[in-house]
């Protein structure tokens, strides 16, 4: 093998030939040595043989030191006569740009199905969210509903307002109680109650001919309209300060509050 032969070989225009890399002018020369010395043309064949080998099995890269090894058995093996296959470049060409295609094919499906996956996901939790959501509605529905049917009892022409202030022993006391003998309802709205100490409570009692039946413990908690026992035939209502917890027996020397249903 000439020297001419071995530096065209060693200067890697070959391998930028195969793969469509030369410039107009490289690839005039490039063929102009492959028609001209037998070498060059085996060496071609050779190098497009392997690398349409590695284009069908989805490889990207030649194997290392190609050329080195096509060389060294250059200087043994006879040296064959065979036509030019320029045009095989192109096949060549045309079966990377599919492994190509193929690789971009495969990394968009799973790109998409991480997409999919991910919308899966998403679209469970806003499923979960509707269903909270859905919850919440009911649940404020059912509080709507009560609300208004409190306030139809209030405005019932039968439903009789009664206000229970405070004595000298608690003069910021106030609640009012709404009773409808009609409906057999009680509903009392505590708007403000004075503090007591720790071991101390309010409870409201029911003056039933004499009796006084508990009808509850009044907390500050109880500062929106709250429904009480219906008591029939109650002479009145008594607020008294009482141990913590209630009392069963109601302490009138501690009366903070009372009305007349009379």
């Amino acid at each position: 093998m000439n020297e001419e032969v071995t530096t065209f070989l060693n200067s890697g225009l070959l391998d930028k030939y195969l793969i469509g890399a030369t410039t107009f002018n490289e690839t005039e020369e490039v063929e102009a040595y492959i028609s001209k010395y037998p070498e060059v043309q085996n060496a071609y064949d050779t190098l497009q043989h392997n690398l349409e080998i590695v284009a069908k099995s989805n490889a990207v890269e030649a194997p290392k030191r190609i050329l080195e090894t096509i060389l060294n058995e250059l200087d043994d093996a006879p040296v064959v006569q065979l036509k030019p296959r320029i045009r095989d470049r192109k096949w060549y060409k045309l079966s990377v740009a599919a492994s190509v295609a193929a690789l971009i094919f495969a990394g968009t499906s799973y790109l998409f199905y991480n997409q999919n996956q991910k919308l899966n996901k998403e679209n469970q939790v806003v499923v979960e969210e509707i269903f909270d959501l859905r919850g919440d509605i009911e649940m404020n529905n059912k509080k709507l509903d009560e609300v208004m049917a409190q306030f139809k009892r209030l405005n019932d022409p039968e439903t009789y307002k009664y206000i229970m202030q405070g004595n000298d022993r608690a003069k910021n006391l106030k609640t009012v109680a709404y009773i409808n003998p009609k409906e057999k309802t009680s509903m009392i709205d505590v708007v403000s109650l004075p503090q007591l100490p720790e071991e101390k409570c309010y409870q409201i009692w029911a003056d039933l001919q004499g009796k006084m039946v508990s009808l509850g413990i009044l907390t500050e908690t109880d500062r929106q309209l709250k429904r009480i026992p219906f008591t029939e035939n109650a002479n009145g209502l008594n607020i008294t300060i009482e141990p913590r917890g209630g009392n069963t027996v109601a302490s009138l020397e501690n009366t903070v509050a009372e009305i007349s249903l009379r």
